[in-house]
């Protein structure tokens, strides 16, 4: 598919074809790059050794925090630029993309700097014991080091979904996670690094899907060019891409510091409960990347069409998505409650990792259906500049619930309280979503409804 075939796509492809072209490579691209954080868990478990699964566990949401300063960048920008390309101002779109890419690559280089000065402080504070810090230092160092790549990638990504490149955005994810788990076993055990070697393995893959992209942006194959001479650091673009992106940051953010007080938590019951919610994370992510991937196929399509003032197509299209989210949440939820001895097994022989394992997943499962809706509404919001509303739903699951619970509830009832905690702010942050989401529909509709009175 041509630039000019995807441009009209947005505009006036049937909604439910429209949002599968978009949002099923995403979706795929997604799960396969969780699905190389699982397989570099089962890749340390092979090291026999349970302080290195505990490594990779704090090093985990450190990863997710890497990524959170790319997205800022790339679900801000790539909101703008959806409703500028909906309101025919290429040169616009053109000129926030050079804007985000350099912007991201300073701050990426200078995170990877300070972040290795600072490794021990950051890793204690994600809740690495003293057992566990010596790897998990060895590990991050590596991680922390090449951390530009990602960086850049979720920002790049983000710009090519924004022009409905979906499909090229999704090999350069898919590619690096492929080649993640080829390089893992190479680095690890060929070689013989070890734990060094699968952070190695993960950088030299991410390096490989940075090349990729550039290449798309340094050619003529889309809308959106990469020009150092578009590059403008202007308060006001700064300040239209930070209302949405800042929302994902928040969110990100939260989240990282929510999975460190998950391990801290746990760490008062052992490194096995550390390494049993390591796994349950890693592995519940693949739901989630899943779900953030018809969300990224809703962004584009909504933004455009909220640009072109088509409002019938953007209410359509957030339907679909959130009916096929729901759908997908519950399913995977069956299949985490029912299968948990097995996929637990996966990555640890350990019987105490195993059995705690097998509850935290019985527990995270009972309330992932609510999931769904709000990652929708949440990128509806983005998607249609409403920074607002995205920033309430940013902080409510992860910020305003979950870290107070994982605070109180450990008080109450011991490790039980630890896998409860993050149930109980699903349920309470879906109910600020629903008032949120039915308060956004109706203005949707009152809005389209006088536009057709008027035409």
């Amino acid at each position: 598919m041509d630039k000019t075939q995807r441009i009209e796509l947005l505009r006036s492809g049937e909604i439910g074809t429209a949002l599968r072209t978009l949002a099923i490579p995403a979706a795929t691209a997604m799960m396969v790059n969780a699905i190389y954080n699982v397989v570099d868990t089962a890749f340390i478990g092979m090291l026999n050794d349970t302080a290195a699964i505990g490594a990779a566990a704090i090093l985990f949401p450190i990863f997710m925090l890497i990524g959170a300063i790319g997205l800022t960048f790339g679900m801000g920008s790539a909101s703008l630029i959806s409703r500028q390309l909906g309101e025919q101002n290429t040169e616009g779109a053109i000129r926030t993309a050079s804007t985000a890419f350099y912007s991201t690559l300073i701050i990426g280089i200078s995170f990877a700097v300070f972040g290795n000065i600072y490794i021990e402080e950051i890793l204690i504070l994600f809740g690495a014991t003293d057992t566990i810090l010596d790897r998990a230092v060895l590990y991050g160092r590596i991680i922390i080091g090449g951390s530009f790549f990602q960086i850049l990638n979720m920002c790049m990504n983000n710009l090519l979904r924004a022009e409905g490149a979906a499909r090229y955005s999704s090999v350069a994810l898919i590619t690096g996670g492929v080649l993640n788990i080829i390089f893992d076993p190479i680095f690890m055990f060929v070689l013989d690094f070890g734990l060094a070697g699968a952070a190695l393995a993960t950088i030299s893959a991410q390096m490989v899907s940075t090349l990729y992209l550039l290449y798309y942006f340094l050619s003529d194959r889309g809308v959106l060019k990469i020009r150092l001479r578009d590059f403008s650091p202007r308060l006001g673009l700064y300040r239209d891409i930070m209302t949405i992106g800042l929302p994902t940051f928040f969110r990100q953010v939260l989240t990282s510091i929510a999975m460190g007080m998950f391990n801290n938590a746990a760490a008062a019951y052992g490194d096995p409960a550390v390494a049993a919610i390591g796994i349950v994370m890693r592995v519940v992510s693949l739901l989630m990347m899943a779900i953030f991937g018809i969300g990224q196929g809703l962004q584009p399509l909504a933004g455009y069409n909220f640009g072109a003032r088509q409002f019938s197509r953007v209410i359509d299209a957030t339907k679909k998505a959130l009916t096929w989210s729901t759908v997908f949440a519950g399913c995977m939820a069956a299949v985490f409650f029912i299968f948990a001895r097995w996929i637990v097994l996966a990555f640890s022989q350990d019987p105490e990792v195993l059995s705690l394992g097998v509850r935290a997943f019985r527990f995270l499962s009972t309330t992932m259906v609510f999931v769904g809706s709000q990652v929708v509404f949440s990128t509806l919001f983005q998607a249609l500049g409403k920074g607002r509303q995205a920033g309430v739903l940013a902080v409510a699951r992860q910020g305003l619930f979950f870290i107070p619970l994982v605070l109180i509830l450990p008080r109450l009832w011991g490790l039980n309280g630890v896998f409860l905690a993050q149930p109980v702010a699903d349920i309470l942050a879906f109910i600020v979503t629903a008032v949120l989401a039915a308060v956004e529909m109706a203005e949707l509709k009152k809005i389209r409804e006088t536009r057709e009175v008027k035409e």
